[in-house]
């Protein structure tokens, strides 16, 4: 029970990595408010955690959702300790010439300046009690190229400057803040950058989850408690030294491409033939 007593807002944690988050979270010990536009799957996933959990519908492009998401949890669990700045969405792809200057507008709003309302409201709060922990959820798309569309990458790249400064401005006052960045995350925002809608959304995760299974160095798509363990970690007392970073878990994606298949079979029997693996046929 790493967060016994802490309280969390976690945006966008109706589904999808956010869910994960409230789930470990509570699991974990804390409270959590869930907040997302996704009023029928946040109050099933509020049900299914119980008394440690309560919904609120927020569209966190509108500052007074935020601000009443963190005053509920002020109002409910006497305190605000760990603030998850989780909501997005990928978006569609298009070239620079093709792409619509609100849209970029949107991503913005959406995925950068969503963090800074939370990080706003959320500081006030947690200096009043002495300290807390503020997560973004970034994105390997805002630390490399080719990962999301234009807008999309750059917004998640703006979400880093703002967790450095607000590291350096609010660590006096004992709240850190830190960004957790995913690489391919079997969710249904793949989907909706493929704008899928219904039941073809939540069928396109067990696609997605095969699809990136040799996307990264590790054989695996992530999941959303991959996520959620680091963000347990960034909000509880062994990480009260760490803030300013990025926490990047994403299979190993950043660090290069997994070799090419042709490579690894020549590789294998090369580790076969030196009695470092066993053949297949034993």
């Amino acid at each position: 029970m790493q967060l016994d007593g802490k309280a969390a807002v976690v945006t966008g944690g109706a589904s999808g990595i956010g869910a994960g988050v409230c789930e470990r979270l509570v699991a974990e010990g804390a409270r959590v408010v869930i907040a997302d536009v996704d009023r029928e799957r946040g109050q099933v996933l509020a049900g299914r955690l119980g008394e440690a959990a309560v919904f609120r519908t927020v569209d966190v492009t509108v500052e007074d959702d935020i601000v009443a998401a963190i005053d509920l949890a002020v109002e409910t669990f006497g305190r605000l300790d760990v603030m998850v700045n989780n909501a997005g969405r990928v978006g569609v792809w298009s070239f620079l010439e093709d792409t619509a200057t609100q849209a970029w507008d949107d991503a913005f709003a959406l995925l950068a300046r969503s963090a800074f309302i939370g990080t706003k409201h959320a500081s006030r709060a947690m200096r009043r009690t002495g300290g807390g922990s503020i997560i973004n959820t970034g994105s390997v798309a805002g630390i490399r190229a080719g990962y999301g569309p234009h807008q999309y990458g750059a917004a998640k790249a703006a979400l880093l400057g703002l967790t450095r400064s607000a590291a350096v401005e609010l660590a006096p006052y004992g709240i850190t803040v830190n960004t957790v960045i995913p690489g391919g995350v079997a969710t249904r925002i793949v989907g909706h950058g493929a704008r899928l809608e219904g039941e073809a959304l939540d069928a396109s995760v067990a696609a997605v989850r095969e699809s990136l299974a040799g996307f990264q160095p590790i054989p695996r798509a992530g999941e959303p408690e991959d996520l959620a363990s680091a963000v347990v970690f960034l909000a509880g007392d062994g990480a009260r030294f760490l803030t300013g970073q990025e926490i990047v878990v994403d299979g190993g994606l950043s660090a290069g491409r997994p070799w090419p298949e042709e490579i690894q079979v020549h590789a294998r029997k090369a580790a076969v033939r030196q009695g470092l693996e066993p053949s297949s046929s034993t």
